[in-house]
């Protein structure tokens, strides 16, 4: 088929040999332009059908339209065009597998960003029997066959939950509930959706507990242990097959009780859960007929909390392994013979961390599926044939960026001011800088999320090739590195969270790579209000900011009308992690670490962008703060993305916002003052 990339397959060694050889050729290039790093992008979301004779992915047509396509996976010349989406108006955002035959895909329409605006569809892989399933759209017109609602195209009530495992056409979606407060659903219910006739019917029989949030179903695609949280408050409730009523397993104070949170089920019907273990979240096995967790963990992982995702065999209903994250990803396999497929992927593939999928039916499979990348190398994909022991690539995310133009990553750990240890990520410029450089601390949103890991970041990687030292602080108050490191940034906005970004930019001055009178600051959400944060609480060791998407004065979190944050969150959520208004202590710190209100401060040069229809942060945070700052400070400039929400969904305006930041941080930070 004319217009797709062409496809090389290669021996074991051979691969590696040629991974040395592109190294090599490209040491001495100029680095890749703005849109190599954030451009849509070219090949992603492959996915293996159930029994791996098929593969489906999208990639970018010369014409710059994505596509979604299927290919022959003993035969890759076979190509199938299943659907064309225009990339600056909607993008395909997830594929999945109904059965052998048939092809889910989900769109997201990026003009519709707030009123529901994702579509999902069903296809078969010859191209036919398109049904357009659920419309993001809440103006779109149900079609009702007498009271049953069947044989329509459902609302943007509706989203897609799962794939079911039993060969049928049928996929798991939510259907959701909304209250008379909140923009946000109350609760969902799960369904079954037939992909070819519509037909919809509840997944299971009987009622389910109160403002249920999310739905964890079995090895038979049974829903059978669900997640709520009512009035601060998180319940886990579960039920047997046959029953018609549910029992609570958990109920306990969210963040605040050691509770235990339910992650997957194997095909064996064993639920495997995260709880506590000395210290940090690590995989527990929970019998839900004792209603006991076993003793010992499953897995552990020291130093970090459990972060994973299983790989299982849904004929023989075995768990095949597990994908973690440490400081990287890595793979346990429990399966013998995936862990020598692994290892010769591996010897294959040096350079990258090859994360290896197998169809849902694996034994059977002829072909695995991997994903491959490294911090210097942006998302590939590639497929081993089992009997041969070739591997042939399926296109990369940013093909254009060559691993020898990057900079090296690296994880470590730091001591804060008050003696805690904080990870912490460095990106260095490519080749082998003399002396101390300029740099950036990059700060993650959230925040109570963790940053990132070890492999490929595009904005790390984008500054150091610009010459820059990017350090990017895991700082207290995120999660991934134990309870104790998360909860020692409670209420701490402004507080001990800033100090640590302070702090990781005196310590990477003391390790030679930073130039301590050359250091900016810049991050997007929970990031943007640390950026102006840090500009005004430490003017000494940051010289110039970036943030987009920023929070601009903590109360307005709990007063905006046009926040989607539910009266849960604000009610119980933001209280205990953020502050009380209400509470006087807790009231005299966020007035004291709001920006807004300490704007005239604020005397370095800074970049600010924000989308016109966010609301997550709404745009009067920005619209409000930019008008206080600029009373006092010439060398500010506001951009508003009229089309973009929270952060930047459109490359263009990607490509936009990073050439900007270029010459801010040229003009600002680079020349030595």
């Amino acid at each position: 088929m004319a217009g797709f990339p062409l496809f090389r397959s290669l021996t074991l060694a051979g691969a590696a040999l040629l991974s040395h050889g592109a190294h090599a050729a490209a040491a001495t290039s100029p680095p890749p332009p703005v849109a190599s790093f954030f451009s849509a992008q070219q090949v992603s979301h492959a996915a293996l059908s159930p029994k791996g004779g098929y593969i489906a992915l999208t990639t970018m047509l010369p014409d710059g339209i994505q596509a979604l396509v299927v290919r022959d996976s003993t035969n890759l010349s076979k190509v199938t065009l299943l659907a064309r989406s225009t990339a600056d108006r909607a993008v395909i955002t997830s594929v999945h597998w109904i059965n052998e035959n048939r092809v889910g895909f989900t769109v997201r329409n990026l003009d519709n960003e707030f009123e529901g605006n994702l579509d999902e569809f069903a296809i078969d892989r010859s191209g036919e029997n398109r049904v357009h399933l659920i419309a993001g759209n809440w103006k779109h017109q149900q079609k009702q066959v007498g009271s049953n609602m069947v044989n329509r195209t459902l609302t943007a009530a509706y989203s897609f939950h799962g794939v079911t495992h039993d060969g049928s056409d049928d996929i798991l979606v939510e259907k959701y509930t909304w209250n008379n407060t909140d923009r946000t659903p109350d609760h969902s219910r799960l369904m079954r959706l037939n992909t070819r006739t519509q037909a919809l019917r509840s997944a299971f029989d009987g009622t389910q507990p109160e403002a249920v949030q999310s739905w964890l179903t079995d090895g038979n695609d049974v829903p059978r242990v669900v997640t709520a949280q009512v009035k601060g408050r998180c319940i886990t409730s579960h039920r047997n097959p046959a029953d018609t009523s549910w029992s609570e397993i958990g109920n306990s104070v969210c963040y605040q009780d050691q509770r235990f949170a339910p992650l997957f089920f194997d095909g064996a019907d064993t639920l495997y859960v995260t709880a506590n273990y000395k210290g940090n979240g690590a995989l527990f096995r929970y019998n839900l007929k004792t209603l006991k967790m076993d003793p010992e963990p499953f897995v552990e992982t020291p130093g970090y909390d459990f972060h994973g995702s299983p790989e299982i065999d849904r004929v023989t209903h075995k768990l095949l392994g597990l994908h973690l994250h440490t400081d990287a990803a890595t793979t346990v396999w429990l399966d013998p013979a995936l862990k020598a497929e692994q290892a010769k992927i591996d010897a294959a593939l040096p350079t990258t961390i090859n994360t290896v999928h197998c169809a849902q039916d694996c034994a059977a499979s002829p072909v695995l599926l991997i994903a491959s990348n490294s911090d210097r190398q942006p998302q590939r994909f590639l497929l081993y044939t089992r009997a041969s022991g070739a591997v042939i690539g399926l296109g990369g995310v940013h093909p254009d960026i060559v691993p020898a133009q990057m900079g090296p990553r690296s994880f470590h750990r730091y001591a804060a001011r008050d003696g805690r240890s904080i990870p912490v990520y460095v990106t260095l410029p490519p080749g082998k800088p003399s002396g101390p450089q300029p740099a950036v601390v990059l700060v993650h949103g959230g925040p109570m999320v963790r940053g990132g890991s070890w492999e490929w970041d595009a904005e790390a990687a984008f500054l150091a090739t610009r010459g820059y030292v990017v350090i990017q602080p895991e700082f207290r108050g995120g999660t991934g590195f134990g309870a104790d490191h998360f909860q020692a940034g409670w209420k701490q906005w402004g507080g001990t969270m800033q100090d640590d970004l302070a702090d990781a930019a005196r310590w990477a001055a003391r390790q030679g790579w930073a130039d301590p009178k050359r250091v900016a600051i810049m991050g997007a959400s929970y990031g943007g209000y640390a950026t102006l944060m840090g500009l005004i609480k430490d003017p000494a060791v940051f010289r110039c900011g970036v943030e987009w998407a920023g929070s601009t004065d903590i109360k307005l979190r709990f007063t905006t009308t046009e926040s989607d944050a539910s009266q849960e969150i604000l009610g119980y959520s933001l209280r205990l992690l953020v502050g009380d208004p209400d509470n006087p202590a807790d009231a005299a710190m966020m007035r004291k670490n709001s920006p807004l209100l300490r704007a005239a401060e604020l005397k370095q040069p800074l970049l600010m962008a924000h989308g016109l229809m966010d609301r997550r942060v709404p745009i009067e945070n920005a619209r409000s703060f930019a008008a206080a700052v600029k009373a006092g400070n010439p060398n500010v400039t506001s951009i508003i993305y009229n089309d973009e929400g929270h952060g930047w969904r459109r490359p263009e305006n990607s490509i936009d916002f990073w050439t900007q930041v270029e010459t801010f941080l040229d003009r600002n930070l680079k020349q030595a003052p």
